[in-house]
């Protein structure tokens, strides 16, 4: 009784010190090995600490952790921790195979008091002691199907093979939620990458040199100068007047540039005061000026490695031309309120519509920030100075509309014939608003002379008709001189009910107004004969020597 009474402390807490050590040493090896997997959701990254923390503190020696691929359904050897020994590479187990496919099959744990009693014992690594036990968990995720299998060889065959077994089976339940949460974000991340490489794809096809439309003698220079330029990190300059597609160009440029993957940010300097503007390209410190609650960083930070392209560069003050100089020739500049230099590395893409050396002359503009921009100088022509381009510059635009609207938009000759007489001031933009306004006052999806009147095209602006072209040497060289197209005082009724009767009009040219008879008639040479007062056989001779190609309705 009075032995009883001076037993220890800690003999009267465990009588059976040496099982109350074991579980000890398994509470803090369960600890440990979920602080590892804790640090990374990527299991291949903390394998080998598990491993080498099991064999160190957990007495469990060669631990093994195989993985099952997505796509063949094998179980794949991810890590093996070995003292000196070399293993196989590139070991797989299948479903069943084994002692290891056999728990990924049954999902139960295997323990095998001596593996040289074990004829399903394949030691394909080659590391184990065939004198000792082996163990092996599946590893689960709920009810889904196994991730994999972790397996370890105890250094005794004793009474706690049970409890290893268990140890293991709750390691091997922390790292099922690991690879589940490794596994979906991974997907998440291909998800992600998928997206941003379709965006990419989307915003390179939408920016590239398909979308500049032209092919008149001037475009094709364009198209040249933007090919070269596009490979090279050097400053271009963009001129030309408002409306002729210089930021198009400039996102050309950036997306078949080799800073493509890049940010490209734009900004127009003529929208903003010299005191935003600054702010607004450079940054600002928490604190500069009023409202300055945060650090921000400018247009130059956020580009970085990427392109800069700088609309209306001409409107500029003069004191802030100093300050874009520094940062154009050096790469280096301060935010506003702060000392800190920042260097970046910036493609700069400027656009004006100005006179810049008229300006240069004035003083309104520095000369060296001039020479500073205009080092490849791309000039955009005038829609006017390339009127061949516009019906097929009119088509794309009525495409793009059509896209946007959802339905067929179908632009007549007699409409193209008309866009080519107006001297368009506006340029491409113009004559992009004017295919929209157009689309949208075509109730039935054709775009005709009489839509693009009520679109509102100002027929005071338009030009004169362009001369007939030249006979072709094709064309019969003895063929009779043709009597001119009577005009009708009173045309006759046709089916279509129109009030603007083209081939009626004397400003056109004959093939231009026997063209005009023929849509109306529907491209039936009997019926725009009458419409001409002629003969099915007159009609059907200047539609040759005019080469007229007939439509099929």
């Amino acid at each position: 009784m009075d032995e009883q009474r001076n037993l220890s402390r800690s003999d009267r807490i465990c009588p059976r010190p040496v099982y109350c050590a074991f579980y000890k040493q398994e509470l803090e090896t369960l600890y440990k090995v979920s602080g590892l997997l804790s640090r990374s959701l990527n299991l291949r990254e903390t394998s080998k600490e598990v491993l080498k923390l099991l064999h160190e503190e957990g007495r469990l020696h060669y631990g093994m952790i195989g993985l099952v691929d997505g796509e063949t359904g094998e179980l794949h050897i991810t890590d093996v921790h070995q003292d000196s020994a070399t293993i196989a590479h590139d070991v797989r187990y299948r479903a069943g195979e084994g002692v290891v496919g056999t728990i990924l099959h049954s999902r139960n744990a295997i323990i095998v008091p001596r593996i040289a009693e074990e004829p399903r014992f394949l030691d394909r690594l080659g590391v184990y002691d065939p004198d000792l036990p082996f163990i092996g968990v599946p590893i689960l995720y709920g009810s889904d199907a196994p991730l994999g299998v972790l397996a370890a060889q105890p250094m005794r065959n004793d009474k706690f093979l049970e409890d290893q077994a268990k140890l293991l089976e709750m390691i091997a339940s922390l790292m099922a939620q690991t690879v589940q949460l490794s596994r979906a974000v991974e997907l998440e991340q291909d998800q992600l990458r998928s997206e941003r490489d379709r965006l990419h794809r989307r915003v390179k096809q939408q920016h590239g040199f398909a979308n500049i439309i032209g092919d008149t003698e001037t475009m094709r220079v364009v198209f040249e100068q933007v090919r070269v330029v596009a490979k090279w990190n050097t400053t271009v300059l963009i001129r030309g007047e408002s409306g002729t597609g210089k930021e198009l160009v400039a996102n050309a440029i950036h997306y078949n540039s080799p800073r493509g993957s890049g940010p490209f940010l734009k900004l127009n300097c003529a929208a903003l005061p010299d005191n935003l503007l600054e702010s607004e390209l450079f940054g600002h410190e928490k604190g500069a000026f009023t409202g300055a609650t945060s650090l921000r960083k400018g247009r130059f930070e956020q580009a970085d490695g990427g392109t800069l392209f700088l609309d209306e560069i001409g409107e500029i003050s003069p004191a802030f031309q100093s300050k874009l100089l520094r940062v154009l020739q050096e790469g280096e500049f301060e935010r506003v309120g702060g000392n800190r230099t920042l260097k970046v590395d910036v493609r700069i893409i400027a656009a004006t519509n100005k006179d810049l050396e008229s300006a240069v002359e004035k003083g309104d503009f520095r000369e060296d920030l001039y020479y500073r921009l205009n080092v490849m100088a791309i000039t955009m022509p005038a829609l006017r100075d390339r009127l061949d381009d516009i019906p097929e510059l009119a088509r794309f635009l009525v495409a793009k509309v059509a896209e946007k609207q959802g339905r067929e938009l179908m632009l007549t000759d007699s409409a193209l014939r008309l866009l080519m007489r107006y001297s368009w001031p506006g340029n491409v933009r113009e004559l992009e608003n004017c295919m929209e306004r157009a689309a949208v006052m075509s109730a039935d999806g054709t775009i005709d002379r009489d839509v693009i009147a009520l679109a509102g095209l100002p027929d005071k602006a338009l030009l004169s008709p362009a001369p007939a072209r030249p006979q072709s040497p094709s064309s019969p060289a003895s063929a009779p001189p043709m009597p001119p197209v009577p005009a009708r005082a009173s045309p006759p009724e046709t089916g279509s009910g129109s009030g603007a009767r083209l081939w009626e009009d004397d400003a056109l040219s004959e093939r231009e107004r026997v063209i005009a008879a023929l849509e109306e008639a529907g491209w039936v040479q009997a019926k725009a004969a009458r419409l001409l007062d002629m003969t099915p056989r007159q009609i059907a001779y200047r539609i040759k020597v005019l080469d007229i190609k007939m439509r099929r309705i």
